[in-house]
C-alpha cells in the first residue's frame, strides 16, 4: 500500500502536469490529502463514480506516459547510484582530506534524498 502510494506520488510529481486540473484535484486530494471518495465528489461537486474514474483514468495516463518515457524508473536508478558513489566517496576520508571529503558528500546529499551523518 505505502509503496503503490510512493509510486503514484512519483508519478504526480512527474506527469502531473500533464493531466486535466479536475484530474490533478482529484489525485492531490486522494493522494495527499487522504480525502475519501466520497469526499472529493462533495468538494468538487461531482459524483462518487466520476472521482473514482478520474483517478483511475489519471493512475492509467499517468502509468502510460512512464512507459513511454520512464523517467521515475530513471530517477530511482540515478540515485541508487548516487547513494553507491556517496558510499564510495566517504570511504576515500584519509588524515588531512576530511574537510574535501565532507564537502563532496554535503554536495551529494540533495541528490540522494536523504540527510548522511559524516563521521
Amino acid at each position: 500500500m505505502m509503496e503503490q502510494f510512493l509510486y503514484l506520488s512519483t508519478l504526480f510529481d512527474l506527469y502531473g502536469a500533464l493531466l486535466t486540473e479536475k484530474q490533478q484535484e482529484c489525485l492531490r486530494l486522494h493522494l495527499f490529502e487522504d480525502f475519501s471518495l466520497s469526499e472529493i465528489g462533495e468538494e468538487l461537486g461531482i459524483s462518487r463514480q466520476a472521482v473514482y474514474d478520474n483517478i483511475h483514468r489519471s493512475e492509467k495516463a499517468m502509468e502510460s506516459y512512464e512507459k513511454k518515457l520512464g523517467l521515475a524508473a530513471r530517477y530511482s536508478e540515478e540515485r541508487q547510484e548516487l547513494a553507491k558513489i556517496y558510499e564510495s566517496i566517504k570511504d576515500l576520508r584519509q588524515a588531512g582530506n576530511e574537510r574535501a571529503v565532507e564537502a563532496i558528500l554535503d554536495r551529494l546529499e540533495p541528490f540522494i534524498g536523504r540527510s548522511q551523518e559524516v563521521n
